[in-house]
């Protein structure tokens, strides 16, 4: 299963429009995420894949990208 869909979806739902970022355009540096909108973010993940996602994992870095978001899920074991 393809997961950038459900991130995109996730994505411009925090956001509030629809962007479509580059796999391994840097979602803070652009401006397209910030520190206070990363809890939401995860939350939309948690709730999008069924996964628990936890407070320790909550870094800018571990989700600074797409390719990032989805290389960590996949090790959460969604596909």
């Amino acid at each position: 299963m393809d997961t950038v869909p459900g991130i995109l979806k996730v994505l411009q739902a925090v956001a509030g429009e629809p962007i479509t970022p580059e796999p391994d355009e840097s979602l803070f540096s652009s401006g397209m995420l910030d520190s206070f909108a990363l809890p939401d973010f995860v939350s939309g993940l948690e709730e999008e894949f069924h996964v628990k996602i936890p407070d320790s994992d909550l870094s800018a870095r571990k989700f600074d990208t797409l390719d990032k978001v989805q290389a960590y899920l996949a090790d959460k074991g969604v596909e």
